[in-house]
């Protein structure tokens, strides 16, 4: 490319010089003309070293930029993962039995107004969305993972399971 900009740059400056030539009989109108041609030529020639110097300064950084790129090598870990999962090694799960969840048990739900919820007194009774005799529910961190009956134990209450959600119907409630 280089090399056929320095063939226009001399194919230019060659019909310059000719112009030139046949100016000069023409008198004091051809020296303002041919000094005219001669700064446009030189125009052109600083124009095309300019981007031939661009060129070449970009083949340069191209260079370096290829020699600093490093190719890595990985190791494959899939055997050794293939392995320890079937010596039939126990998974150590110790680290997660401290965690804290927040386990509720719910009887019904109802929707009230707010003028409803402010004529609420002591004896008022809330009607909710569950019949008598239907299992409660029991959410764990706020999803639902089992259902059961109430009981008394020692005066307190508690929940006898009588229905754990499976896996599959736990993903249906997530849809």
């Amino acid at each position: 490319m280089a090399d056929e900009q320095d063939k226009l740059a001399e194919e230019w400056a060659a019909a310059l010089s000719d112009d030139f030539d046949t100016d000069d009989d023409v008198g004091d109108g051809g020296e303002a003309a041919a000094s005219g041609d001669q700064a446009l030529a030189d125009e052109w020639a600083s124009a095309l070293a300019s981007e031939e110097h661009d060129e070449v300064r970009n083949e340069k950084e191209q260079e370096y930029l290829s020699t600093q790129a490093h190719d890595y090598k990985f190791t494959d870990m899939t055997g050794e993962a293939k392995s320890s999962a079937g010596d039939g090694s126990k998974r150590d799960l110790d680290f997660i039995l401290d965690i804290p969840l927040d386990v509720s048990a719910e009887l019904g739900r109802t929707k009230l107004l707010i003028n409803e919820l402010l004529q609420l007194g002591q004896g008022s009774v809330v009607e909710l969305n569950k019949l008598a005799g239907e299992p409660l529910e029991i959410y764990v961190n706020g999803k639902l993972v089992a259902r059961g009956e109430a009981v008394v134990i020692n005066e307190k209450f508690g929940i006898r399971l009588t229905d754990i959600i499976s896996p599959i119907e736990r993903v249906k409630q997530l849809g």
